[in-house]
């Protein structure tokens, strides 16, 4: 991983490189400078708009006893300064939206002390260190890399979107219009869109990217391996590819996706109708089946003409809960001999559709799913 470092006296600051995301790492080479120390503020300065201060969810008690900032707010990191050794930005939604800038972030750091009272002293900006970092999208020669937030659990959903909105519409099809509206905020109408687009981060970012370059290209196909699969706007880019003739689909058909629990359907069962109908385009084609328990799969590859030219995998299944509940990664390779490798021939793909369970004989004989096992 990528970092940058910085020093003012004996405070250190390293800031390492992620995936729009800096992890800022700090230190003090002379413990004596730890004495009395309340905290550290945080002020970011992105490469459009003002500078802010980073905040927290937590203040001091009697905030009126310490040294504030009047501008800001009691939880701000002006006001009320982290402890931790370590701080993670996540650029975007209360600053810049759901589309934050990309390029240099200038993160300037500022120990905070406490006096004799306990009180804290006003911010000192001669203690302060800076350094400035790349933020954006993570690529290095032909691989990309994409991350979604996995912050179902946690308090910035509820304060960016509201606590009684939805993620998915009541009873759910199997398509629906994610530009519709989810709930409200602040009497802010909010959509499935927003959420997703948030949720989803950079590793939605990356299988939209394939998804919407194939849709346009029609010299380019797209060979699936998929667990769960139920994300709308996936699910309606792969039933326009089929209608031209241009997606194979290998889908688990492990009992979670293929039985009924009460009168609900899997998903991926309505799903596999409509990919057969009307009469699939010739160059289309769908596989039912799995392995010795289940297929765990999550892979585009790509072909031009085709050759295949470009790969993604990674632990995001295309679905809602991989892309917008959990915490997970993808892998694009723009890379020839790497797409060759995760390749299915037309040949071994014809065997495969006159294979019921293919590609494993024990499909029929799985063993009980537990809910260790279910990591979706």
């Amino acid at each position: 991983m990528a970092f940058k470092t910085a020093t003012n006296s004996s405070f250190s600051l390293k800031a390492y490189i992620g995936d729009f995301r800096t992890l800022l790492a700090f230190n003090f080479t002379d413990p004596a400078k730890a004495k009395n120390l309340a905290g550290r503020g945080i002020e970011c300065k992105p490469p459009v708009g003002l500078s802010f201060i980073s905040g927290t969810v937590s203040s001091f008690r009697t905030p009126s006893k310490h040294a504030r900032i009047a501008m800001e707010q009691p939880q701000p990191t002006a006001n009320a300064p982290i402890q931790k050794y370590r701080w993670t930005h996540v650029p975007g939604t209360a600053h810049q939206g759901i589309n934050p800038a990309q390029g240099g972030y200038t993160y300037t750091v500022t120990p905070r002390y406490f006096d004799a009272n306990g009180s804290m002293q006003a911010l000192d900006a001669s203690v302060s260190t800076s350094v400035t970092v790349p933020v954006g999208r993570f690529k290095k020669a032909n691989l990309s890399l994409g991350f979604t937030r996995g912050y179902m659990q946690a308090d910035a959903l509820v304060r960016h979107f509201g606590k009684n909105t939805r993620i998915i519409p009541a009873n759910r099809p199997l398509q629906f219009d994610t530009s519709s509206e989810a709930g409200k905020n602040n009497n802010q109408a909010i959509t499935y869109a927003e959420i997703y687009e948030w949720m989803g981060s950079t590793a939605r970012q990356e299988v939209f990217t394939i998804l919407d370059a194939v849709v346009a290209d029609p010299s380019l196909s797209l060979d699936v391996f998929a667990d769960n699969l139920d994300e709308p706007d996936v699910v309606t880019a792969f039933l326009k590819l089929a209608a031209e003739g241009r997606i194979r689909i290998i889908l688990d058909n492990a009992a979670l996706h293929t039985k009924a629990t009460g009168n609900k359907v899997p998903l991926e069962v309505p799903f596999a109708d409509a990919f057969q109908k009307p009469a699939k385009a010739p160059g289309a084609g769908i596989v039912r089946g799995c392995c010795a328990r289940y297929s765990h799969d999550k892979i585009f590859i790509v072909s031009k003409n085709g050759s295949p030219i470009q790969v993604l995998t990674g632990s995001t299944n295309f679905a809602v809960t991989g892309l917008y509940v959990n915490a997970n990664h993808v892998l694009v390779f723009d890379d020839p001999n790497i797409a060759s490798e995760y390749a299915i021939s037309p040949a071994s793909f014809r065997a495969s559709e006159q294979t019921p369970n293919y590609p494993g004989q024990r499909c029929q004989a799985q063993k009980p799913i537990s809910a260790t096992d279910e990591r979706r």
